[in-house]
């Protein structure tokens, strides 16, 4: 198994191999890395010498391989999320399981074969190191792509910007990730959009970002809640209506404010009998920034106070649903309560 790193290190020097199984749930660096290994190959013509493969046609990937690309010299192959390297399958286990055990031995019989006319990429989300995992692992490249952690994010950011010549610091990388996610194809797409108003030799900064970015809802939430913390009921109502003004749907809102107040009020409870929070929040390692956000809010409540809005919240929801109040003027009222 190699790192990704290590992994788009080489493919940036056109190094391609023959069988790859690419796993985890950074989707957008796979699909990168799948975007490379696609422009090394060349000329894609898709049904002669280009095939994709998934769980509806995964019974043809033998006759697909042994089948030679007619005019050209190799078959790119891509094989998606089929569950061939999950224990539990998709289909019926007794179906997947002889499909997995045909599979492996027809690439272990004819591996010379197989690498000198095709180039599989093997792509899943989960894997176990099953026998065809073993198999690929020993003749070709397994590499994981795990949820990227905020320095590794900000690295990648960083390198983007330096590309293009725009400055932007460690600081004001963290607030851009704390605005708009952690979601690498959202953040690639954001920071395109913040250098090309900087321009080249410009300084990317939090204003900036306040007036471009599109933040995540999540953050937003985080606003409000600040502001409802400091006893400030105008600027918390002014983002509940700027979030309906941009066409947020008013439920997604209430059930974002919901899940947000229900973690404070779990914070409060694990900084309380001193439990692990990213434990009880089951954060991934690339929301860990998020336990010192949350522990600062929680103290603007008491348990109480927290008890009472998740209440309220439900109940406002229920009240929603058999049409006896509108869900703004609901929103607005809990809010003005705790102020």
């Amino acid at each position: 198994m190699i790192k990704a790193e290590d992994l788009e290190k080489r493919l940036n020097e056109r190094k391609i191999s023959s069988i790859y199984l690419l796993y985890g749930k950074e989707k957008y660096l796979i699909e990168n890395c799948i975007k490379k290994i696609k422009n090394i190959f060349g000329e894609c013509v898709k049904g002669i010498n280009y095939i994709n493969i998934d769980i509806e046609n995964l019974q043809s990937l033998i006759d697909e391989i042994s089948m030679p690309a007619f005019g050209y010299p190799k078959k790119l192959i891509i094989i998606k999320d089929t569950g061939l390297f999950k224990k539990e399958a998709k289909k019926k286990s007794s179906e997947i399981s002889t499909l997995k055990n045909a599979i492996n031995e027809y690439l272990k019989e004819n591996m010379h074969e197989v690498k000198s006319s095709t180039i599989l990429v093997f792509e899943e989300e989960t894997v176990d190191k099953t026998d065809l995992y073993n198999t690929i692992e020993s003749n070709g490249v397994v590499c994981e792509f795990p949820l990227q952690k905020p320095f590794e994010i900000k690295k990648r950011l960083k390198q983007i910007c330096n590309l293009y010549k725009v400055n932007v610091d460690d600081s004001t990388l963290q607030y851009f990730i704390e605005c708009c996610g952690t979601n690498m194809q959202i953040l690639i797409n954001e920071i395109r959009k913040l250098i090309e108003y900087t321009g080249e030799n410009g300084t990317i900064k939090k204003e900036i970002i306040d007036i471009l970015s599109i933040k995540q809802i999540e953050s937003v939430i985080f606003d409000l809640t600040d502001n409802l913390g400091n006893k400030k009921v105008n600027e918390a109502l002014e983002v509940l209506k700027n979030l309906i003004y941009n066409k947020e749907p008013i439920q997604k809102i209430l059930i974002t404010l919901y899940n947000h107040f229900k973690k404070l009020y779990i914070v409060k409870l694990c900084m309380k009998y001193n439990k692990d929070i990213s434990y009880a929040l089951n954060l991934q390692p690339n929301q860990m920034f998020l336990i010192n956000k949350y522990k600062t809010q929680s103290k603007f409540f008491t348990e109480m106070e927290l008890q009472n809005i998740n209440r309220e919240l439900i109940d406002l929801d229920y009240k929603y649903k058999i049409g006896l109040i509108d869900l703004q003027i609901g929103l607005e009222s809990i809010l003005c309560a705790y102020v």
